[in-house]
């Protein structure tokens, strides 16, 4: 079988894979200083499973469905990552909630849009 040439700039199926094994990490600047924040990205079967709102839901609490969804795939990558890598570890289930809220969305920003800038078509 011939090898096929990979483009720059594109992935191929094998890169892709490998991303779900993959730990990548970001150090997150808050108040002036810096926590380094590790992660891996999900396959299907790892994503957080949580019911859709009915229609009739009203809308703060469809958005604050969709908040502890963001928020439970945050803990997911982390935790996949903190399994790979244990000597890295900085954030636990446990002290997730405790953090300041700001911060929380500066972890979530990163982690889920280092992956929306991932799949970016060029």
């Amino acid at each position: 079988m011939a090898k096929e040439k990979v483009e720059t700039g594109r992935w191929t199926i094998e890169e892709l894979v490998a991303m779900t094994d993959t730990v990548q990490s970001e150090d997150i600047e808050w108040n002036g200083k810096n926590l380094k924040v590790q992660w891996c990205e999900l396959t299907e079967a790892e994503e957080p499973k949580m019911d859709i709102p009915s229609d009739d839901t009203p809308d703060d609490e469809v958005q604050e469905h969709y908040r502890k969804i963001a928020g439970e795939r945050v803990l997911a990558m982390i935790g996949k990552a903190n399994k790979k890598n244990p000597e890295n570890v900085t954030i636990y289930k446990e002290n997730w909630e405790l953090l300041p809220s700001t911060f929380r969305w500066a972890i979530s920003g990163a982690v889920l849009g280092t992956q929306a800038e991932s799949f970016t078509s060029g």
